[in-house]
């Protein structure tokens, strides 16, 4: 495990997440997950959940993904698909979505495309487990956000941390309903919505 890619925050946070999604995602969900990154979530959520996982990232940034799938040997995850939010979805329909740590590093028009693209993919009532730092009512919750903030945007145009209220409003307006906001350690926030009213 030593030789794989690794994140310390996806080790850190897949507890707490399992936990939030137990109450989410139904056995035998098929989930389409929203920038993998180094395939931790995937290998670490799919089987606890009894969920089919569909890894995606980047182009060109799969092969983390898959190195982590092969040691796992697990049959829930899906080899890792090419996925940029502004295009080329995989077809649908998915009883859940998931992305993690992602709205802050992109840009705004990203994050707009994503829960676009979610909306598109998930069937009716289907679930968007969105998990990540926000800002509430315009303002940091924690001072390790706001240096957060200030290395995301140092490092990617247009990045930042969102506003819970914006990322509320610009889920409804691409036809995600809220679902409930639920706290997790570290000053993180699981957002989460349904495909319809």
């Amino acid at each position: 495990m030593s030789e794989l890619p690794f994140s310390e925050a996806a080790d850190r946070n897949r507890e707490p997440i399992l936990d939030a999604l137990r109450d989410v995602a139904a056995p035998g969900d098929r989930v389409v997950e929203i920038g993998s990154g180094t395939g931790q979530h995937a290998v670490h959520l799919a089987p606890a959940l009894e969920a089919v996982w569909q890894p995606t990232e980047l182009p060109g940034q799969l092969e983390s993904i898959e190195a982590w799938r092969a040691m796992a040997g697990t049959a829930a995850v899906l080899p890792a698909l090419e996925l940029d939010v502004t295009g080329g979805w995989p077809e649908g329909p998915y009883d859940g979505a998931f992305s993690a740590n992602t709205a802050h590093i992109m840009p705004w028009e990203s994050v707009l495309a994503m829960l676009a693209g979610v909306a598109r993919v998930l069937r009716r009532q289907g679930w968007f487990a969105l998990y990540g730092p926000f800002n509430e009512d315009g303002a940091f919750t924690s001072d390790g956000n706001a240096r957060l903030d200030a290395w995301a945007r140092e490092r990617w145009p247009g990045a930042g941390l969102r506003n819970l209220e914006a990322v509320g409003s610009a889920a409804a307006d691409a036809g995600l309903a809220p679902a409930g906001v639920q706290r997790l350690p570290a000053n993180n926030l699981l957002l989460l919505f349904r495909v319809g009213p």
